[in-house]
Protein backbone atom coordinates (compact mmCIF):
# COMPACT_ATOMS: atom_id res chain seq x y z
CA UNK A 1 0.00 0.00 0.00
CA UNK A 2 1.04 3.58 -0.65
CA UNK A 3 0.07 6.95 0.80
CA UNK A 4 0.18 9.93 -1.55
CA UNK A 5 0.35 13.65 -0.85
CA UNK A 6 -0.33 15.89 -3.86
CA UNK A 7 -0.15 19.68 -4.13
CA UNK A 8 -2.89 21.05 -6.41
CA UNK A 9 -2.20 24.16 -8.53
CA UNK A 10 -4.69 26.99 -8.93
CA UNK A 11 -7.56 26.11 -11.22
CA UNK A 12 -6.98 22.33 -10.96
CA UNK A 13 -8.67 21.61 -7.65
CA UNK A 14 -12.07 20.62 -9.03
CA UNK A 15 -10.76 18.35 -11.86
CA UNK A 16 -8.44 16.58 -9.41
CA UNK A 17 -11.17 15.98 -6.82
CA UNK A 18 -13.60 14.82 -9.51
CA UNK A 19 -11.05 12.30 -10.75
CA UNK A 20 -10.48 10.95 -7.24
CA UNK A 21 -14.21 10.58 -6.67
CA UNK A 22 -14.64 8.78 -10.01
CA UNK A 23 -11.97 6.29 -8.93
CA UNK A 24 -13.67 5.79 -5.56
CA UNK A 25 -10.61 7.02 -3.67
CA UNK A 26 -11.03 8.07 -0.05
CA UNK A 27 -9.15 11.37 0.20
CA UNK A 28 -8.53 14.27 2.57
CA UNK A 29 -8.11 17.80 1.21
CA UNK A 30 -6.75 20.85 3.01
CA UNK A 31 -6.06 24.40 1.90
CA UNK A 32 -2.51 25.33 0.90
CA UNK A 33 -1.52 28.73 2.29
CA UNK A 34 2.14 29.12 1.34
CA UNK A 35 1.30 31.54 -1.46
CA UNK A 36 3.29 29.60 -4.06
CA UNK A 37 0.41 29.23 -6.51
CA UNK A 38 -1.16 26.10 -5.00
CA UNK A 39 -4.72 26.00 -3.64
CA UNK A 40 -4.87 22.65 -1.86
CA UNK A 41 -3.02 19.57 -0.64
CA UNK A 42 -4.75 16.24 -1.21
CA UNK A 43 -3.82 13.10 0.72
CA UNK A 44 -5.12 9.60 -0.01
CA UNK A 45 -4.10 5.92 0.27
CA UNK A 46 -3.78 3.64 -2.75
CA UNK A 47 -3.09 -0.02 -3.42
CA UNK A 48 0.37 -0.45 -4.93
CA UNK A 49 -1.04 -1.46 -8.31
CA UNK A 50 -3.19 1.68 -8.44
CA UNK A 51 -0.34 4.19 -8.00
CA UNK A 52 0.77 4.31 -11.62
CA UNK A 53 -2.66 4.60 -13.31
CA UNK A 54 -3.86 7.15 -10.75
CA UNK A 55 -0.74 9.28 -11.18
CA UNK A 56 -1.22 9.12 -14.95
CA UNK A 57 -4.79 10.38 -14.54
CA UNK A 58 -3.62 13.11 -12.19
CA UNK A 59 -1.10 14.23 -14.79
CA UNK A 60 -3.87 14.47 -17.38
CA UNK A 61 -5.93 16.45 -14.86
CA UNK A 62 -3.18 19.05 -14.56
CA UNK A 63 -0.86 17.72 -11.84
CA UNK A 64 2.66 18.14 -13.17
CA UNK A 65 5.44 20.60 -13.65
CA UNK A 66 5.82 22.49 -10.39
CA UNK A 67 3.32 20.31 -8.48
CA UNK A 68 4.82 17.91 -5.97
CA UNK A 69 3.75 14.30 -5.42
CA UNK A 70 5.02 12.40 -2.40
CA UNK A 71 4.61 8.60 -2.31
CA UNK A 72 5.35 6.73 0.92
CA UNK A 73 4.66 3.22 2.24
CA UNK A 74 1.53 2.68 4.29
CA UNK A 75 1.31 -0.03 6.94
CA UNK A 76 -2.48 -0.27 7.42
CA UNK A 77 -5.56 1.43 6.01
CA UNK A 78 -8.94 0.85 7.65
CA UNK A 79 -11.59 2.05 5.23
CA UNK A 80 -14.45 0.39 3.38
CA UNK A 81 -13.79 2.49 0.28
CA UNK A 82 -10.13 1.49 0.32
CA UNK A 83 -11.06 -2.19 0.59
CA UNK A 84 -13.20 -1.83 -2.52
CA UNK A 85 -10.38 -0.02 -4.32
CA UNK A 86 -7.91 -2.69 -3.28
CA UNK A 87 -10.18 -5.42 -4.61
CA UNK A 88 -10.57 -3.50 -7.88
CA UNK A 89 -6.80 -3.39 -8.43
CA UNK A 90 -5.90 -6.74 -6.88
CA UNK A 91 -6.06 -8.88 -10.04
CA UNK A 92 -5.31 -12.02 -8.11
CA UNK A 93 -3.56 -10.60 -5.07
CA UNK A 94 -1.12 -7.92 -4.05
CA UNK A 95 1.98 -10.04 -3.62
CA UNK A 96 4.68 -9.07 -6.09
CA UNK A 97 2.73 -5.98 -7.18
CA UNK A 98 4.45 -4.00 -9.89
CA UNK A 99 6.22 -0.84 -8.84
CA UNK A 100 4.92 2.31 -10.53
CA UNK A 101 7.06 4.08 -13.11
CA UNK A 102 7.40 7.06 -10.80
CA UNK A 103 8.61 4.98 -7.85
CA UNK A 104 10.82 2.89 -10.15
CA UNK A 105 12.57 6.03 -11.35
CA UNK A 106 13.15 7.18 -7.78
CA UNK A 107 14.58 3.80 -6.72
CA UNK A 108 16.95 3.67 -9.69
CA UNK A 109 18.14 7.19 -8.91
CA UNK A 110 18.70 6.31 -5.24
CA UNK A 111 20.82 3.29 -6.20
CA UNK A 112 23.15 5.52 -8.23
CA UNK A 113 25.65 6.99 -5.72
CA UNK A 114 27.27 10.42 -5.98
CA UNK A 115 30.10 10.35 -8.50
CA UNK A 116 32.91 10.80 -5.97
CA UNK A 117 31.75 7.85 -3.89
CA UNK A 118 31.16 5.83 -7.06
CA UNK A 119 34.67 6.57 -8.35
CA UNK A 120 36.41 5.80 -5.05
CA UNK A 121 34.55 2.51 -4.54
CA UNK A 122 35.24 1.44 -8.13
CA UNK A 123 38.95 2.20 -7.78
CA UNK A 124 39.09 0.09 -4.62
CA UNK A 125 37.19 -2.68 -6.38
CA UNK A 126 39.58 -2.50 -9.37
CA UNK A 127 42.66 -2.80 -7.15
CA UNK A 128 41.19 -5.73 -5.22
CA UNK A 129 40.04 -7.51 -8.41
CA UNK A 130 43.45 -7.06 -10.08
CA UNK A 131 45.23 -8.38 -7.01
CA UNK A 132 42.85 -11.33 -6.83
CA UNK A 133 43.38 -12.22 -10.49
CA UNK A 134 47.17 -11.94 -10.22
CA UNK A 135 47.18 -14.01 -7.02
CA UNK A 136 44.74 -16.54 -8.51
CA UNK A 137 42.45 -16.02 -5.49
CA UNK A 138 38.69 -16.47 -6.16
CA UNK A 139 37.84 -15.20 -2.67
CA UNK A 140 39.60 -11.88 -3.29
CA UNK A 141 37.90 -11.49 -6.68
CA UNK A 142 34.51 -12.08 -5.05
CA UNK A 143 35.34 -9.41 -2.48
CA UNK A 144 35.98 -6.95 -5.30
CA UNK A 145 32.57 -7.71 -6.78
CA UNK A 146 30.80 -7.18 -3.45
CA UNK A 147 32.02 -3.60 -3.04
CA UNK A 148 31.51 -2.47 -6.65
CA UNK A 149 28.53 -0.01 -6.81
CA UNK A 150 27.39 -0.98 -10.31
CA UNK A 151 23.74 -1.91 -9.77
CA UNK A 152 22.30 1.60 -9.94
CA UNK A 153 24.15 2.80 -13.07
CA UNK A 154 23.54 -0.52 -14.85
CA UNK A 155 19.77 -0.17 -14.40
CA UNK A 156 19.36 3.62 -14.42
CA UNK A 157 19.92 3.89 -18.17
CA UNK A 158 17.11 1.44 -19.03
CA UNK A 159 14.75 2.91 -16.45
CA UNK A 160 15.48 6.37 -17.83
CA UNK A 161 14.66 5.19 -21.36
CA UNK A 162 11.26 3.68 -20.55
CA UNK A 163 10.20 6.49 -18.18
CA UNK A 164 11.41 9.32 -20.40
CA UNK A 165 13.88 10.61 -17.79
CA UNK A 166 16.75 11.95 -19.89
CA UNK A 167 18.88 12.87 -16.88
CA UNK A 168 18.60 9.38 -15.38
CA UNK A 169 19.33 7.77 -18.75
CA UNK A 170 22.42 9.88 -19.44
CA UNK A 171 23.66 9.39 -15.88
CA UNK A 172 23.36 5.61 -16.21
CA UNK A 173 25.24 5.44 -19.51
CA UNK A 174 27.89 7.91 -18.36
CA UNK A 175 28.52 6.08 -15.09
CA UNK A 176 28.83 2.73 -16.89
CA UNK A 177 31.31 4.02 -19.48
CA UNK A 178 33.41 5.94 -16.96
CA UNK A 179 33.31 3.09 -14.45
CA UNK A 180 34.59 0.44 -16.85
CA UNK A 181 37.29 2.82 -18.12
CA UNK A 182 38.42 3.54 -14.54
CA UNK A 183 38.66 -0.15 -13.69
CA UNK A 184 40.72 -0.90 -16.82
CA UNK A 185 43.05 2.06 -16.19
CA UNK A 186 43.55 1.18 -12.52
CA UNK A 187 44.21 -2.45 -13.44
CA UNK A 188 46.83 -1.44 -15.99
CA UNK A 189 48.59 0.72 -13.41
CA UNK A 190 48.62 -1.97 -10.71
CA UNK A 191 49.64 -4.71 -13.16
CA UNK A 192 52.54 -2.58 -14.46
CA UNK A 193 53.74 -2.03 -10.88
CA UNK A 194 53.42 -5.76 -10.15
CA UNK A 195 55.42 -6.66 -13.21
CA UNK A 196 58.09 -4.05 -12.43
CA UNK A 197 58.36 -5.48 -8.92
CA UNK A 198 59.20 -8.90 -10.37
CA UNK A 199 55.92 -10.60 -9.54
CA UNK A 200 55.64 -12.12 -13.01
CA UNK A 201 55.85 -15.93 -12.82
CA UNK A 202 59.11 -16.90 -14.52
CA UNK A 203 58.59 -19.05 -17.60
CA UNK A 204 54.86 -19.40 -16.95
CA UNK A 205 52.04 -18.08 -19.11
CA UNK A 206 50.22 -15.77 -16.70
CA UNK A 207 46.91 -16.32 -18.48
CA UNK A 208 47.07 -20.06 -17.80
CA UNK A 209 48.48 -19.63 -14.32
CA UNK A 210 45.69 -17.41 -12.96
CA UNK A 211 41.92 -16.88 -13.08
CA UNK A 212 42.43 -14.85 -16.24
CA UNK A 213 42.07 -17.86 -18.52
CA UNK A 214 38.26 -17.98 -18.46
CA UNK A 215 37.98 -14.22 -19.05
CA UNK A 216 40.27 -13.76 -22.06
CA UNK A 217 38.58 -16.31 -24.31
CA UNK A 218 34.81 -15.76 -23.89
CA UNK A 219 32.19 -17.80 -25.70
CA UNK A 220 28.41 -17.65 -26.04
CA UNK A 221 27.92 -19.02 -22.55
CA UNK A 222 29.60 -15.89 -21.19
CA UNK A 223 26.56 -13.87 -22.29
CA UNK A 224 24.26 -15.85 -19.98
CA UNK A 225 25.73 -14.26 -16.84
CA UNK A 226 25.18 -10.72 -18.09
CA UNK A 227 21.68 -11.42 -19.42
CA UNK A 228 20.72 -12.98 -16.10
CA UNK A 229 22.19 -10.02 -14.23
CA UNK A 230 20.15 -7.52 -16.25
CA UNK A 231 16.91 -9.46 -15.77
CA UNK A 232 17.50 -10.00 -12.05
CA UNK A 233 18.41 -6.34 -11.59
CA UNK A 234 15.12 -5.08 -12.97
CA UNK A 235 13.16 -7.68 -11.00
CA UNK A 236 14.89 -6.50 -7.84
CA UNK A 237 13.63 -2.97 -8.54
CA UNK A 238 10.11 -3.84 -9.66
CA UNK A 239 9.36 -6.73 -7.28
CA UNK A 240 11.38 -5.82 -4.20
CA UNK A 241 13.92 -8.65 -4.31
CA UNK A 242 17.36 -8.35 -2.72
CA UNK A 243 19.29 -5.65 -4.56
CA UNK A 244 22.61 -6.40 -2.84
CA UNK A 245 22.81 -9.94 -4.25
CA UNK A 246 21.88 -8.75 -7.73
CA UNK A 247 24.53 -6.03 -7.50
CA UNK A 248 27.18 -8.70 -6.98
CA UNK A 249 25.95 -10.54 -10.06
CA UNK A 250 26.21 -7.42 -12.21
CA UNK A 251 29.68 -6.72 -10.82
CA UNK A 252 30.68 -10.31 -11.63
CA UNK A 253 29.90 -9.62 -15.28
CA UNK A 254 31.93 -6.39 -15.43
CA UNK A 255 34.67 -6.06 -12.80
CA UNK A 256 36.84 -9.20 -13.35
CA UNK A 257 36.79 -8.91 -17.19
CA UNK A 258 37.68 -5.20 -16.97
CA UNK A 259 40.56 -6.02 -14.63
CA UNK A 260 41.62 -8.78 -17.04
CA UNK A 261 41.85 -6.20 -19.83
CA UNK A 262 44.25 -4.13 -17.74
CA UNK A 263 46.43 -7.08 -16.75
CA UNK A 264 46.76 -8.46 -20.29
CA UNK A 265 47.59 -5.02 -21.68
CA UNK A 266 50.27 -4.53 -19.00
CA UNK A 267 51.73 -7.93 -19.88
CA UNK A 268 51.69 -7.11 -23.60
CA UNK A 269 49.29 -9.97 -24.36
CA UNK A 270 47.14 -8.08 -26.85
CA UNK A 271 45.35 -11.14 -28.24
CA UNK A 272 44.14 -11.97 -24.74
CA UNK A 273 43.30 -8.28 -24.17
CA UNK A 274 41.03 -8.35 -27.23
CA UNK A 275 39.17 -11.33 -25.79
CA UNK A 276 38.72 -9.66 -22.39
CA UNK A 277 37.61 -6.40 -24.03
CA UNK A 278 35.05 -8.28 -26.12
CA UNK A 279 33.69 -9.86 -22.96
CA UNK A 280 33.34 -6.47 -21.23
CA UNK A 281 31.50 -4.90 -24.17
CA UNK A 282 29.26 -7.93 -24.67
CA UNK A 283 28.37 -7.97 -20.98
CA UNK A 284 27.55 -4.24 -20.98
CA UNK A 285 25.29 -4.66 -23.99
CA UNK A 286 23.67 -7.79 -22.55
CA UNK A 287 22.90 -6.16 -19.18
CA UNK A 288 21.31 -3.11 -20.82
CA UNK A 289 19.37 -5.15 -23.39
CA UNK A 290 18.12 -7.63 -20.77
CA UNK A 291 17.09 -4.79 -18.44
CA UNK A 292 15.24 -2.99 -21.22
CA UNK A 293 13.54 -6.20 -22.36
CA UNK A 294 12.50 -7.10 -18.82
CA UNK A 295 10.99 -3.65 -18.30
CA UNK A 296 9.04 -4.10 -21.53
CA UNK A 297 7.72 -7.52 -20.52
CA UNK A 298 6.84 -6.18 -17.05
CA UNK A 299 4.55 -3.62 -18.69
CA UNK A 300 6.63 -0.45 -18.55
CA UNK A 301 5.62 0.59 -22.05
CA UNK A 302 2.77 2.34 -23.89
CA UNK A 303 -0.25 0.07 -23.47
CA UNK A 304 -2.23 0.82 -26.62
CA UNK A 305 -1.11 -0.21 -30.09
CA UNK A 306 -1.76 3.28 -31.46
CA UNK A 307 -0.93 5.18 -28.29
CA UNK A 308 1.49 8.03 -28.88
CA UNK A 309 4.18 8.06 -26.23
CA UNK A 310 7.46 10.00 -26.08
CA UNK A 311 9.17 6.87 -24.74
CA UNK A 312 8.07 4.48 -27.50
CA UNK A 313 10.55 5.58 -30.17
CA UNK A 314 13.60 5.80 -27.83
CA UNK A 315 12.78 2.38 -26.38
CA UNK A 316 12.62 0.81 -29.85
CA UNK A 317 15.75 2.67 -30.96
CA UNK A 318 17.91 1.63 -27.99
CA UNK A 319 16.64 -1.96 -28.09
CA UNK A 320 17.54 -2.14 -31.79
CA UNK A 321 21.00 -0.66 -31.23
CA UNK A 322 21.74 -3.03 -28.34
CA UNK A 323 20.47 -6.06 -30.27
CA UNK A 324 22.43 -5.34 -33.47
CA UNK A 325 25.64 -4.59 -31.59
CA UNK A 326 25.25 -7.74 -29.51
CA UNK A 327 24.62 -9.88 -32.59
CA UNK A 328 27.71 -8.47 -34.30
CA UNK A 329 29.88 -9.22 -31.28
CA UNK A 330 28.23 -12.59 -30.70
CA UNK A 331 29.41 -13.84 -34.11
CA UNK A 332 33.06 -14.38 -33.05
CA UNK A 333 31.83 -15.74 -29.72
CA UNK A 334 29.80 -18.32 -31.62
CA UNK A 335 32.93 -19.32 -33.54
CA UNK A 336 34.86 -19.70 -30.29
CA UNK A 337 32.04 -21.80 -28.84
CA UNK A 338 32.08 -24.15 -31.84
CA UNK A 339 35.87 -24.40 -31.56
CA UNK A 340 35.52 -25.28 -27.86
CA UNK A 341 33.06 -28.06 -28.73
CA UNK A 342 35.36 -29.38 -31.46
CA UNK A 343 38.39 -29.22 -29.17
CA UNK A 344 36.57 -31.12 -26.43
CA UNK A 345 35.42 -33.79 -28.87
CA UNK A 346 38.90 -34.10 -30.38
CA UNK A 347 40.55 -34.37 -26.97
CA UNK A 348 38.10 -37.07 -25.87
CA UNK A 349 38.58 -39.02 -29.12
CA UNK A 350 42.37 -38.64 -28.89
CA UNK A 351 42.40 -39.99 -25.33
CA UNK A 352 40.43 -43.04 -26.44
CA UNK A 353 42.72 -43.65 -29.41
CA UNK A 354 45.87 -43.24 -27.28
CA UNK A 355 44.56 -45.77 -24.75
CA UNK A 356 43.67 -48.18 -27.54
CA UNK A 357 47.11 -47.91 -29.18
CA UNK A 358 49.03 -48.24 -25.91
CA UNK A 359 46.98 -51.34 -25.10
CA UNK A 360 48.69 -53.14 -27.99
CA UNK A 361 51.30 -55.73 -26.84
CA UNK A 362 54.31 -53.90 -28.28
CA UNK A 363 53.50 -50.79 -26.23
CA UNK A 364 52.59 -52.60 -23.04
CA UNK A 365 55.37 -50.87 -21.05
CA UNK A 366 54.09 -47.39 -21.94
CA UNK A 367 51.32 -45.52 -20.14
CA UNK A 368 49.39 -42.42 -21.14
CA UNK A 369 50.08 -39.46 -18.88
CA UNK A 370 48.17 -36.66 -20.59
CA UNK A 371 46.54 -35.61 -23.85
CA UNK A 372 46.34 -31.87 -24.62
CA UNK A 373 45.06 -29.85 -27.57
CA UNK A 374 47.10 -26.79 -28.51
CA UNK A 375 45.55 -23.94 -30.52
CA UNK A 376 47.21 -21.68 -33.07
CA UNK A 377 46.47 -17.96 -33.48
CA UNK A 378 45.05 -15.24 -31.27
CA UNK A 379 41.49 -14.81 -30.05
CA UNK A 380 39.04 -14.95 -31.76
CA UNK A 381 40.73 -16.37 -34.89
CA UNK A 382 42.09 -19.68 -33.66
CA UNK A 383 42.35 -23.23 -34.92
CA UNK A 384 43.57 -26.58 -33.65
CA UNK A 385 47.33 -26.74 -34.16
CA UNK A 386 48.45 -29.99 -32.58
CA UNK A 387 47.65 -32.82 -30.23
CA UNK A 388 50.32 -33.32 -27.59
CA UNK A 389 50.42 -36.83 -26.12
CA UNK A 390 52.60 -37.46 -23.06
CA UNK A 391 53.53 -41.08 -22.34
CA UNK A 392 55.72 -42.58 -19.65
CA UNK A 393 57.85 -45.71 -19.67
CA UNK A 394 60.84 -47.34 -17.99
CA UNK A 395 63.31 -46.53 -20.79
CA UNK A 396 64.42 -43.08 -22.04
CA UNK A 397 64.10 -42.11 -25.68
CA UNK A 398 61.25 -42.16 -28.19
CA UNK A 399 59.43 -45.35 -29.16
CA UNK A 400 59.97 -46.01 -32.89
CA UNK A 401 56.78 -45.64 -34.93
CA UNK A 402 54.54 -44.59 -32.03
CA UNK A 403 54.07 -41.02 -33.23
CA UNK A 404 53.09 -42.16 -36.74
CA UNK A 405 50.78 -44.83 -35.28
CA UNK A 406 48.99 -42.28 -33.09
CA UNK A 407 48.73 -39.86 -35.99
CA UNK A 408 46.99 -42.51 -38.12
CA UNK A 409 44.38 -43.08 -35.42
CA UNK A 410 43.83 -39.48 -34.24
CA UNK A 411 43.95 -37.50 -37.52
CA UNK A 412 40.59 -38.83 -38.87
CA UNK A 413 38.87 -37.09 -35.94
CA UNK A 414 40.24 -33.67 -37.00
CA UNK A 415 38.62 -31.40 -39.57
CA UNK A 416 41.87 -30.42 -41.27
CA UNK A 417 45.60 -30.89 -41.10
CA UNK A 418 46.86 -31.94 -37.71
CA UNK A 419 50.18 -32.44 -35.97
CA UNK A 420 50.52 -35.15 -33.35
CA UNK A 421 53.42 -34.68 -30.95
CA UNK A 422 54.44 -37.43 -28.55
CA UNK A 423 56.44 -36.46 -25.48
CA UNK A 424 58.21 -39.14 -23.47
CA UNK A 425 58.96 -39.19 -19.77
CA UNK A 426 60.85 -41.74 -17.71
CA UNK A 427 58.94 -43.13 -14.73
CA UNK A 428 61.05 -44.27 -11.81
CA UNK A 429 59.77 -45.90 -8.64
CA UNK A 430 60.74 -44.28 -5.33
CA UNK A 431 61.70 -46.31 -2.29
CA UNK A 432 60.12 -49.52 -3.50
CA UNK A 433 56.65 -48.03 -3.26
CA UNK A 434 54.06 -47.30 -5.87
CA UNK A 435 54.91 -43.61 -6.23
CA UNK A 436 56.92 -42.62 -9.30
CA UNK A 437 59.01 -39.68 -10.45
CA UNK A 438 58.62 -38.60 -14.07
CA UNK A 439 61.17 -36.64 -16.07
CA UNK A 440 60.72 -35.55 -19.69
CA UNK A 441 63.55 -36.83 -21.87
CA UNK A 442 62.46 -36.68 -25.53
CA UNK A 443 59.69 -35.95 -27.98
CA UNK A 444 58.70 -37.17 -31.43
CA UNK A 445 56.31 -35.43 -33.85
CA UNK A 446 54.19 -36.85 -36.63
CA UNK A 447 52.61 -34.63 -39.30
CA UNK A 448 50.21 -35.21 -42.10
CA UNK A 449 51.35 -35.78 -45.66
Amino acid sequence: MRYLEVTVPEGKRRPVLDMLEEEGIDYVVSDETSGRGFTAVVRFPLPTRAVEPVLDRLRRAGIGGESSVVVIDAETVISEEFSSLQEQYSHGGQKGARTSRQVLRTKADELTPPFRIYAVMLLISAVVATAGLLADSPAVVIGAMVIAPLLGPALASSVGIVTGDRHLKSTGFRYQAIGVTMVVAASIGLAVLARAAGLEPSGVDIVVATELEERVSPNLFSIAVALGAGIAGILSLTRGFSEAIVGVMIAAALIPPSAAVGITVAWGMFGAAIGATALVVVNLLSINLAALGTLWVAGYRPQGLFEVSPTRRPTYAYATIFSIALLVLAAPLAGVTLLDFHTTELESAAEDEVDAVLAEPRYEELESEAVAIELDGDYPIQSVDRVVVTVSGPEPGPEPGLADRLYQEISPHADGELTVEVQYVVAEERGGGDDTDAQRVASRTANGP
